[in-house]
């Protein structure tokens, strides 16, 4: 297979275009520039819609409104700029609209910094705007799978009809690797809920807006059914060296990949370490950290961030072990000799 050296920015547009992207709407912020900027150049090729908004706020309207129509739209922006469009987030939420949204997390809070961060899990995985709605949630851990995650979005998008956020890190967006670039997509699902015109058809409409408490109770009764078969049929996570271990390290995206390298030290070292890395954050395989709690000693949750993911941890295990917490903050990014001397610690009943 062919392989391209592309940058995790331009590796994840380029995905979207494959994956039957037509419509981009977005507005700049580092560390996710470039797919904005990629999007610029490649959409006038391909006879697509680029279109830099005013704001955030009206990029993530002109998503709703693109994704109402029935076409395949997607938006960028890193953490402050996320938080702009949570009004509109829940808008598309509650409409059953589907779209692709991606958040390159940079340290925070407030305007905070441009280097990495996964201080955005909550925002994320626990709604992040209002009213009870849920985002699927995809973190990769490397360009590749930023490629397939990002071209899998779409299709899992459609089939919810439910927005599908991918959560990577600013390392994820910066970094070069090889990559194998999937094939374009010429098959798209019948949508036939979208305002595509009245003219010899039903009347369709897209709302947010229930005004009686008994409709919007049902409104929000059907959401989370979805959500619920959503959780039976999407959860994904790896495991890794995790069936023996005595020490399970909780990881998602580029600390996964880092821990990795503390697990082969830890196991050359005689120590049994093994690895859960949810790769949907949400659904979250709540079920695989339960189990691997019936063999392991204990658990260490490694974040770029002050500790965040490990309440789902704590959550999932019910207090069969011990989770201790490990996180490096405000773009710094954990060694694997840090993680590795964190889970020893934890090994021998010591808080990090």
């Amino acid at each position: 297979m062919e392989k391209h050296l592309m940058k995790g920015a331009e590796a994840i547009a380029e995905a979207a275009i494959l994956a039957g992207c037509r419509q981009f709407f977005g507005y700049p912020i580092t560390p996710q520039n470039q797919i904005p900027e990629y999007m610029s150049k490649r959409m006038p090729q391909i006879g697509g819609c680029f279109l830099q908004a005013e704001s955030e706020v009206s990029a993530i309207n002109m998503v709703y409104g693109a994704a109402g129509s029935g076409a395949r739209v997607m938006t960028s922006s890193s953490s402050p700029g996320i938080s702009l469009k949570q009004e509109g987030i829940s808008y598309i939420a509650c409409a059953e609209l589907p779209c692709v949204i991606v958040n390159i997390v940079r340290g925070g809070p407030g305007l905070g910094g441009i280097q990495p961060a996964q201080s955005d899990y909550f925002q994320c995985t626990k709604g992040g705007g209002h009213g009870d709605y849920r985002l699927i949630v995809l973190a990769p851990d490397s360009v590749q799978e930023a490629v397939d995650f990002t071209y899998k979005a779409f299709d899992l998008a459609d089939k919810y009809r439910n927005p599908v956020l991918i959560l990577g890190d600013g390392m994820i967006g910066q970094m070069m690797e090889p990559v194998v670039l999937p094939e374009a997509k010429t098959e798209f699902v019948d949508k036939p809920w979208a305002t595509t015109g009245r003219k010899g058809k039903d009347r369709r409409i897209i709302n947010s807006l229930y005004i009686d408490p008994a409709v919007l109770e049902q409104i929000n009764l059907e959401l989370m059914k979805k959500y619920e078969l959503i959780a039976k049929n999407e959860t994904a996570c790896e495991e890794y060296m995790a069936d023996d271990a005595d020490i399970i390290i909780a990881a998602y995206g580029t600390t996964a990949r880092i821990a990795k390298k503390s697990i082969k030290e830890l196991r050359a070292k005689g120590i049994k370490a093994g690895l859960i890395r949810p790769i949907t954050l949400w659904p979250f395989p709540s079920e695989a950290f339960s189990k691997a709690a019936d063999h392991a000693k204990c658990m260490l949750t490694v974040e770029m961030s002050c500790g965040q993911m490990v309440e789902d941890v704590r959550l999932a295990v019910n207090g069969k072990v011990p989770v201790d917490f490990f996180g490096r903050v405000g773009g710094m990014i954990p060694s694997w000799k840090e993680i590795m001397a964190a889970a020893e610690n934890t090994l021998k009943g010591g808080k990090n």
